[in-house]
């Protein structure tokens, strides 16, 4: 989203809509509820210097447990540090440019050919900047080809660079048995052993591969239809729609949703496919600060009291777009008090678990199921089948209304070629086996197992005295590096032990927040962990990245109880 909260400037024009899946009302305040107000910090929290951390477990009643998040304050000489490391960076990139102009170094990067030179450019050189000289440098970090299955163990294909990562060459050899940290196989079904490979495998025999045609022509299986039903039981509603492609599941669908004259309101943090859906759909777009409640019912009240930009006409929706698990801080949303605000101000509200389905919650169910509430106050269920599954593509589940809609208006439904067999076999065993209609404890052990490993890890960092984002239960841990050459650095240095690790840096992350982004998986074993654990101690300690002040004593508590900290000098 590019625009602020006090923005009030509608983002394009689109066809106006007499009506699909969200029946248009005015907006206007109900019966009051409970104000979501968090609560006050004690002194040791206050000490900390934590950008939020503390149970709300006594938030008006709107939680049943306690909701611990900490994002420990960018120490002050790190920020620093971090600025004039990407200053310096910067004024040799304009160095390089300059001995690329004349020639005196060699240019690798894409432009025009010469009799091109007079048309608009199509190349844009200071776009590229950050790429040709600050990504290049560390490029060998990404887009690592593996060579099996992205288990708890995988093994990459080997290559070497002569230009300094500009091309890359493959040696013919592999690396075995690389410790996967980086997959998002929470539950541990991307394998190709067991149940779901052996369904998937005989679906493959008796329906091929690909079904080459849409669902609304000669491609709708029954296979589909059993999984929607399976999806809209799994999730708690009444029915759901299943699409190829996750991101497509977003950015299709919002427009189908809202249009002009309606209005969202987005999470800043929220991911590049719901800000496409967003812009996509020509609503006005306003932004609140990462669940941050009190931003967001300021935005909720001017909607109501100002509507709609020129002429104050209320807006024909409001509709809130939130995801379960943020997939770069590792924090969880807000649920019970989005819900209140949200029946407050009878504004819609569209879920994104991406993250969130399979991995949170004691059945798996998500992040309703995680904070015990009731699905149906979920306006617009959406949730993707490549992670916690081991799959791909994408839902959007709700009333029997609502996804009648979508399938007549929604351009995934209409235009997308039908999900390929073996991989809607492969979603519907793993739902099955989580729901326990297999017959077995697999599903449930390996939820409770994910549980356990992500604690397990977070407390570990911890007490090593990283800083670690986000919620004590999101299987997605950022580590801060800050500094743009340990982002390098570090992804070399684990690659050497035999660890991979996924690395971000800005404009992924802003720009003094770089950091490792580990995902916790139920097939990790313990010995795993602590073998991850200690070269990533080890690694620690050779780059300095142990910025935390303010450690955790180990102790044998429960990971939501109150922990205590001790300070640590700089």
């Amino acid at each position: 989203m590019t625009e602020s909260p006090a923005s009030k400037t509608a983002n394009g024009d689109a066809c106006r809509r007499v009506k699909n899946g969200l029946k248009p009302e005015r907006n206007g305040l109900s019966g009051s509820v409970h104000s979501c107000r968090p609560e006050p910090r004690s002194h040791t929290e206050e000490r900390e210097e934590v950008a939020h951390v503390g149970a709300t477990s006594h938030h008006d009643g709107l939680y049943r447990r306690a909701f611990l998040e900490s994002f420990e304050e960018t120490p002050m000489l790190v920020a620093v540090l971090t600025y004039m490391g990407y200053g310096i960076l910067t004024l040799f990139g304009y160095f390089r440019d300059f001995l690329r102009h004349w020639q005196i170094e060699r240019c690798h990067i894409a432009r025009e050919k010469e009799e091109q030179r007079d048309f608009v450019p199509l190349y844009q050189d200071f776009e590229n900047f950050y790429t040709r000289n600050l990504y290049m440098r560390i490029r060998d970090n990404w887009n690592r080809p593996i060579c099996s299955v992205p288990g708890a163990k995988m093994d990459l294909m080997e290559r070497i660079s002569h230009d300094y990562n500009w091309t890359f060459e493959y040696t013919g050899q592999t690396v075995p048995d690389v410790i996967n940290l980086g997959s998002y196989n929470y539950l541990g079904f991307a394998e190709n052993a067991g149940p779901c490979a052996e369904s998937a495998a005989e679906v493959t025999i008796k329906y091929g591969v690909g079904v080459a045609s849409t669902r609304q022509e000669i491609g709708n299986l029954d296979r589909h239809e059993e999984m929607e039903k399976l999806v809209a039981q799994f999730v708690g509603v009444e029915s759901a729609m299943a699409f190829g492609m996750g991101f497509a599941t977003n950015s299709m669908n919002i427009p189908a949703l809202v249009g002009k004259g309606c209005l969202i309101l987005s999470d800043e943090l929220n991911h590049t496919s719901l800000v496409l859906g967003a812009r996509l759909s020509g609503s006005t777009i306003r932004v609140f600060k990462h669940n941050n409640m009190q931003s967001l019912e300021k935005l909720l009240r001017e909607a109501i009291v100002h509507g709609q930009p020129r002429t104050h006409r209320p807006w024909k929706k409001i509709l809130i777009v939130v995801e379960g698990i943020y997939s770069m801080e590792g924090s969880v949303v807000r649920l019970p008090e989005v819900i209140a605000l949200k029946k407050r101000y009878r504004a819609y509200l569209y879920l994104d678990e991406a993250h969130s389905i399979g991995a949170l919650g004691p059945r798996g169910r998500g992040v309703v199921d995680y904070f015990g509430l009731d699905p149906r106050d979920v306006d617009v269920m959406m949730g993707t089948f490549t992670k916690s599954f081991g799959a791909a593509g994408g839902y959007i589940a709700g009333t029997r209304e609502l996804i009648e809609y979508l399938r007549s208006h929604s351009h995934s439904a209409v235009y997308a070629t039908s999900m390929s067999p073996p991989v809607v076999e492969q979603i519907i065993t793993s739902m099955k086996c989580i729901m326990g209609e297999d017959g077995t404890t697999i599903g449930r052990d390996r939820v409770r197992q994910l549980a356990e490993n992500t604690v397990y890890f977070r407390k570990r960092l911890r007490e090593m005295g990283f800083i670690i984002y986000g919620n004590e239960d999101s299987p997605v841990v950022p580590m801060m590096l800050y500094m743009p050459a340990k982002i390098g650095a570090f992804g070399r240095e684990m690659y050497k032990r035999n660890i991979g690790v996924v690395v971000v840096g800005f404009p992924a992350t802003p720009i003094i927040e770089s950091r490792a982004r580990f995902c916790i998986s139920a097939a990790h074993t313990k010995d795993m962990l602590d073998r991850a654990l200690n070269d990533i101690s080890e690694v620690g300690d050779l780059l300095q990245l142990k910025y935390s002040r303010h450690r955790i004593r180990p102790s044998v508590a429960r990971p939501f109880d109150d922990n205590v900290y001790e300070d640590i000098d700089d």
